[in-house]
């Protein structure tokens, strides 16, 4: 695969300093220095993944994906003129728009990303003691939780199918699953899906996805944002169906959902995986409470639609 994963984005919302104060309260690091109008954050594995610009409406403006070499870059420049879609060299970057948005799409030679394993916490079960004498480590933990790196994010498309192809067949990722007529779950890594493509009556950023070490962390790191704050509660805790994951999304002062996540599946022989074309959306999750209409269509999705989006507050 010429992709190893997301490298960054950057998000515009019309509310900078209080998005913000958000992600610092989510658990990313910022890394901009007083002053800076972009505000920079960063993951504990991935690096700085995030940017916040000022925009008048919430948006996607950029994805960074990162790749081996030139080789790679050379490819995907092929792929995209074999598409009709229009590219330019930076250095070790190459810069394409994906059409159907607008949204610029920047492939940089980057080093592969190395996670260090996460501790595995023993679990009492039946018949299976493995944690005997002692109350669970989870449950007494105080450390702040700290998202180790930028997983996924979900974008509507206007165009489901055209964006699919940009993504397949200009950039190179992968399908894992598909749900006719609605999405596609796209990899570019050995995760269940790096990009979920969904049809949509605008072009917009539903969600980004940040890993965290376990269900625990799921669970704790969403009750620390949720104290004090229920308005910002969407929906969790669940487990997805379609990747497997345990999920908790919240909504940040602009809009935009962000979802902490753990144990997403992970697909390391391509030979091994057989996508699932799933008849609809029903299948969206494993257990969970039911999906709240304004998961499937935001609340501000009209105003998005015209042009005239006014930031929550």
């Amino acid at each position: 695969m010429s992709l190893h994963g997301i490298r960054s984005i950057v998000v515009g919302v019309p509310n900078v300093q209080e998005v913000a104060a958000y992600y610092d309260e989510f658990g990313l690091r910022e890394v901009s220095s007083p002053g800076d109008a972009r505000r920079r954050f960063a993951t504990l594995d991935g690096g700085e993944q995030l940017a916040i610009v000022g925009s008048p409406q919430r948006r996607l403006l950029e994805l960074a994906l990162r790749a081996d070499d030139e080789d790679d870059l050379a490819r995907i420049g092929s792929q995209l003129t074999a598409l009709n879609v229009a590219y330019k060299r930076e250095g070790a970057s190459l810069l394409t728009e994906e059409p159907n948005s607008g949204l610029t799409v920047r492939v940089q030679i980057t080093p592969r990303l190395v996670q260090a394993p996460a501790a595995v916490a023993p679990t009492n079960g039946p018949g299976r003691p493995d944690r005997p004498n002692g109350r669970a480590a989870a449950v007494t933990r105080t450390t702040r939780i700290r998202p180790r790196r930028l997983g996924h994010l979900m974008v509507g498309s206007l165009d489901q199918e055209a964006s699919h192809l940009f993504f397949t067949k200009g950039l190179g990722f992968k399908v894992t699953d598909h749900i006719v007529g609605l999405a596609s779950f796209l990899r570019c890594s050995s995760d269940h899906h790096n990009v979920l493509v969904q049809q949509s009556p605008v072009s917009y950023l539903h969600h980004t996805a940040w890993e965290v070490n376990d269900v625990d962390e799921v669970g704790r790191g969403a009750a620390d944002m949720l104290r004090g704050n229920p308005e910002r509660h969407i929906w969790g805790m669940g487990r997805h169906f379609i990747g497997s994951n345990f999920f908790w999304y919240l909504r940040d002062p602009a809009g935009n959902y962000s979802e902490y996540f753990s144990d997403i599946d992970c697909i390391l022989e391509d030979q091994l995986w057989k996508p699932e074309v799933v008849a609809d959306a029903t299948r969206e999750y494993g257990w969970a409470e039911p999906v709240p209409p304004s998961f499937l269509k935001p609340d501000d999705l009209a105003d998005l639609m015209m042009g005239n989006h006014s930031p929550k507050r």
